[in-house]
Parts: C-alpha cells; structure tokens; sequence
C-alpha cells in the first residue's frame, strides 16, 4: 500500500488500464486521487508507526537484551519495557541470564507428568530415562570399564559470548562435559571411582569443564557437576557386587576391632596407672616409716645414754605391755602359786555364762 501513491506519477496510464482487471478497485483508486496528497500521507504515516511500534520489546525480571545494529552489537538492555529501531536497522536477542539449565550424560530423560508440562524437573511427576550406551561407557585408569551418568548445570554467564562466540552452546558444552568426565575416569582406578573417589572425580569434572567452557570463550557458567550413578558393565555387575560387599564386611570388622581396642587400651591404661600410683604410694609409706624408726631408735640411743638402768626398766615394761595386751592367762608368781586355789572359768551346766574370776554366787 505505501507503493501505490508513488507509482502513478511515472506510470500512472499502465496503472489505469490494469484497473479493470481488479474488480472493485477502480473505484477506491479514483476516490484516493480525488482527496488529493492527504490520504497517502496519512498511511504512509500510520506504516511508519506501526514500523516504529515493532521496535518495542519487554525484558523479564532475570533477562538481557542484546542489541545488534546490522549485525554488531551495539548495547545491552534490562529488565523492562526498551526501545530498538525495527529490523532490518537493528535486531534484540533477548538471554535468560538468572535460569539454571541441565545437560545429561550417559542417559536421556523421556519425559515427565508433571501439571502437563512435559519435561519438567520440578514437582512429583513420574520420570523415564533411557541410557545412551555410547556416552555411558568409559574406561578407567586400569583399563576397567564403568557405566558413568552425569547431570551439568549451568547458566548464561555472558550473554554476548553466549550469542555469537559459539555456533551451538548446548552441543558444545554437551560434548565437553563428555570429555571432561572420561579424561577424570581414565585418570583413577575403578575401585576409586566406584567407592571413595567418586567425589574426587565429581569435584575434577567440574574443574575440568569450566576450563574447557572458558577456553572456548562460551560464556556459560557450570553450577554443579553431579554423578548420577556409576556402575561397573551389566556382565560384570554381580561380581563387582560381591566385590563391594566383601569390601563393605572387612570394613565392618576393622571398625570392630578398632572399637574393641579403644576398649580395652584405656582399661589397660588406667590399671597400669592404679599400679604405679599405688607402688609409689607403697615407697613412700615405707620410706617415712623407715625414717620415723631410724629417728625413734635414735631418741632411744640418746635416752640410754644418758639414763640406761631407766631407760632399761622402761623398755622392757613397754614390751610386757605391748606383748601381754592381748593374752587372756594370769600369770602368778612361782612363790605364792601354792596357796592359790585354781579356777577353771566353765559353763554353768545350765548353759549360763560363769561368773567374773574373784566372785562366787550364793
């Protein structure tokens, strides 16, 4: 329509005698000459707004735009309603720069039925998967082969990298993840990458491919490198099973007989310190007692000295003592024993106790 007003003054008779071949606008083509040149300026201004108007876009909370003129980038754009001139002067390639995206290795997700949105990752549907045997399978740094599965997460770091560095991001960063964890699990034995090395590879794939997405100047950030399930082949699956289990028990028995040591050496410790504690408390009782009777038999030497006859008596009244507390005999002396009529302390027929020696009962 913006043609029409400008054809007819170079060819304007051409135009006239086509008009009878296009029933019905021979007469809107005369009404449009008959109001003169206010018409085509009208639509000619109302084409050009609608071509401005389609220069107007919105970037979401969490989005960039990127705008191209011919081609070049010549700014960037946030969240909100922005401006571009229409195409083809300049063009906006709007990037989700805030959303998580995944990758998976070794097997494919085939869908989910979660609130009708298939693929979802997100919410309590069902999930198939199906193993791509090609990606899955790799050899260890023994010459081993294990079934690895893996999920990368990543997000639009740059988006202009992003946009223009890289033909196909997503299949570049796919077949980097690829190399990325079979140079890891070439570089360990296969125990190692099926039992406590497994997050040691998980932590080097990682590593790995954020070095190879920035080499390639992708402008993609890796998030997370999670290993999803790491198996030795179907063929061999049974005997590696074996294998861990037999693993699993001398692990059991080792914890056991470490428990049992951490028992038994902390008894052992404390007996052997109650009888050191107590052979030293031994020593010292002996020591001191030795020492008071050195000192006593000193007094005593001194004592003499000065006083034997005294110093005599008093000795030998001391050992009667000590020597006769505890007899239950009378000893008399041999003068008078005669006349001393003996008394045997018996029970009383009637089986009461006799009386104290010196008494006699009516």
């Amino acid at each position: 329509m913006s043609e029409g007003p400008r054809r007819p003054r170079g060819n304007g008779g051409d135009f006239d005698q086509m008009l009878p071949d296009l029933p019905g606008l021979d007469e809107t083509w005369r009404r449009l000459r008959g109001a003169g040149p206010l018409v085509p300026a009208l639509i000619a201004g109302g084409l050009l707004a609608l071509w401005l108007a389609s220069g107007l876009y919105v970037v979401e909370p969490g989005e960039q735009g990127v705008v191209r003129r011919f081609g070049k980038e010549v700014a960037r754009t946030d969240q909100g309603l922005n401006f571009h001139w229409p195409a083809p002067i300049e063009q906006v390639d709007i990037v989700n720069v805030e959303k998580v995206r995944r990758i998976e290795i070794g097997f494919r997700t085939l869908g989910s039925q979660v609130r009708g949105l298939p693929g979802s990752e997100r919410g309590g549907g069902s999930q198939r998967t199906h193993r791509v045997t090609d990606e899955s399978l790799m050899l260890t740094g023994d010459e081993n082969i294990v079934d690895a599965q893996m999920i990368v997460q990543y997000r639009v770091l740059d988006p202009s990298k992003y946009l223009f560095r890289l033909k196909d991001p997503e299949g570049v960063l796919h077949a980097a993840a690829e190399v990325a964890l079979r140079g890891t699990v070439g570089s360990v034995t296969i125990d190692e990458v099926l039992t406590v090395g497994r997050l040691q590879v998980q932590d080097q794939t990682f590593e790995f491919l954020q070095r190879l997405m920035d080499i390639y100047e992708s402008g993609l950030q890796i998030t997370e490198v999670k290993l999803q399930t790491v198996d030795p082949p179907d063929q061999v699956k049974d005997a590696f099973a074996e294998v861990v289990r037999a693993r699993e028990d001398r692990e059991k028995l080792i914890n056991q007989a470490r428990g049992y040591r951490e028992d038994v050496l902390p008894k052992a410790r404390g007996e052997a310190a109650q009888v050191v504690r107590g052979s030293e408390a031994y020593r010292e009782e002996r020591i001191l007692r030795a020492q008071g009777d050195a000192a006593r038999f000193r007094a005593l030497a001194a004592a003499y000295r000065r006083a034997p006859d005294v110093t005599r008596d008093r000795l030998h009244l001391e050992t009667v003592e000590r020597v006769l507390a505890g007899s239950d005999k009378v000893l008399v002396d041999g003068s008078v024993s005669d006349g001393i009529l003996p008394f045997l302390p018996l029970r009383q027929v009637d089986g009461t106790a006799p009386s104290a020696p010196g008494k006699v009962e009516p």
